[in-house]
């Protein structure tokens, strides 16, 4: 998700606002303190470059000095660039913090996320008014939420879109394999099969949208690709018997794209699939998930000739080529939006695969796809369930629940145990020869860089 940030038409707007306007203030609680709006109106008011009043206004939070000033002054230099002299600032940043990061917000933010967190009790007040000059409906994240938050709220950024920006593609229209003639068969695809219902999402359409919402085997889906992480999750949307209206906030945690719901505008983990920002997050929910195969679309539609694959008549026109979208953010393995730490082990955007078994957020995995290439059959176990992986020739993986089989090596496209039995690799579950049958656990692939981020006590498995 992004786009160039638009300083100049932010800056614009918020100079208009307080020319037309005054200064903009939020609906607040009877016992919401003067100070606090002083703070927030002064705060603001440095958009407006007037040099005076700006001197005034850092010496006030110089005396004044809290540590949750830092963040909301970073997003100042950060949106003001070219219209407000940053010196001041970063003098005053530089005085309070004894470090030398001068403009480079990168470095601020980098250090800022590695320190204990200071956030004040007005930060998502703050957030509203700062964006809700970009769209009005970001008011609704932020304002009043401060203590509605899972995360922290200055590691939130704005990926450079409004809300829907990257538009979601909602009960799209799919072919029937052979219809599919703009796809050649090295195109990569991501795979989803519920309750023999087989579908593709290739990644040269889904790249531009982020986010497909449909239903497969007869479930409420919504597939959400996260570009800048490298992972497609398929989740589905019913939980509790509640269907939640899922779509593209627009922001990004840790450079992992937030999902907001339609009904209370509460702000959705992509990895984790539950609701970090907003009044759902007293709800406890955490949305199941599917198993999506990373493939080609020769492998896929071999293995699965009923299946489903998206048209290219999506209603909205970009160029759908193989390995145009985000091509320049594939091609390196530098970072978009940066994050708090990365771990060389393995290079930013290596694909790992993850298994999303029962509590594996308290025993975190990751297996290095390169691994696993030359690992047809591996094992291992998170928490208490043992698990197999297999990976075809065309290092797509499939990974199942194991119990207390020991696997060996792969014959023929069928898995071999120690007792010599064949299991037949199906989407839903291994079959035996004898009929016996195991699971499949749900799993996906994304970028090393924002598993570790989100787990950075993961166990990790590469070839050392």
């Amino acid at each position: 998700m992004h786009c160039k940030p638009f300083y100049l038409v932010f800056v614009v707007l918020m100079s208009f606002h307080f020319i037309t306007c005054g200064q903009y203030r939020e609906p607040k609680e009877a016992n919401y303190s003067a100070i606090v709006e002083e703070d927030l109106d002064a705060m603001t008011a440095l958009f407006l470059g007037d040099e005076e009043y700006n001197k005034k206004t850092l010496a006030k939070f110089d005396t004044d000095w809290k540590r949750g000033y830092i963040p909301m002054l970073l997003d100042v230099m950060y949106f003001s660039r070219g219209r407000v002299d940053l010196r001041p600032i970063v003098q005053l940043l530089e005085r309070k913090t004894r470090k030398k990061y001068g403009r480079d917000i990168f470095q601020w933010l980098e250090w800022l996320w590695n320190e204990e967190p200071e956030i004040l009790a007005y930060h998502g007040d703050w957030m509203a008014t700062l964006y809700n000059n970009i769209d009005p409906k970001f008011e609704k994240y932020f304002a009043g939420r401060t203590n509605q938050s899972l995360i922290r709220l200055d590691e939130v950024r704005w990926g450079g879109v409004v809300q829907d920006g990257i538009p979601p593609l909602r009960q799209p229209i799919m072919l029937n394999a052979f219809e599919a003639d703009y796809l050649e068969d090295d195109n990569v695809v991501f795979g989803i099969s519920i309750n023999g219902d087989h579908r593709a999402y290739p990644k040269r359409i889904l790249a531009w949208h982020e986010m497909f919402v449909d239903e497969i085997g007869g479930e409420n889906i919504a597939g959400v690709y996260c570009t800048l992480c490298g992972t497609v999750i398929a989740y589905n949307t019913v939980h509790e018997g509640k269907n939640y209206e899922l779509g593209t906030s627009g922001f990004l945690y840790r450079s992992n794209k937030l999902m907001y719901d339609k009904a209370t505008q509460s702000l959705w983990n992509t990895i984790e699939g539950k609701p970090v920002i907003g009044p759902l997050t007293e709800k406890n929910i955490e949305l199941s998930s599917h198993s999506v195969v990373t493939t080609t679309w020769g492998e896929w539609k071999k293995r699965h000739p009923d299946t489903k694959v998206l048209s290219l008549d999506t209603g909205h026109r970009r160029d759908y080529g193989e390995g145009i979208a985000y091509q320049e953010y594939f091609a390196t393995d530098n970072l978009m939006f940066n994050v708090p730490k990365l771990d060389d082990r393995l290079d930013n955007k290596h694909e790992v695969l993850i298994i999303r078994s029962d509590g594996y957020t308290k025993d975190p995995l990751a297996i290095s796809s390169s691994f696993l290439k030359y690992k047809s059959v591996y094992q291992n176990q998170i928490g208490e369930i043992n698990f197999v992986v297999v990976t075809d020739k065309s290092g797509a993986n499939r990974v199942y629940e194991s119990k207390d089989h020991k696997f060996k090596r792969l014959v023929d496209g069928k898995v071999k145990d120690s007792e010599g039995v064949l299991w037949k690799v199906m989407e839903e579950e291994l079959v035996a020869s004898d009929g016996r049958t195991l699971e499949r656990l749900p799993y996906h692939r994304m970028f090393w860089f924002a598993w570790y981020n989100t787990f950075p006590e993961t166990r990790l498995v590469y070839n050392r």
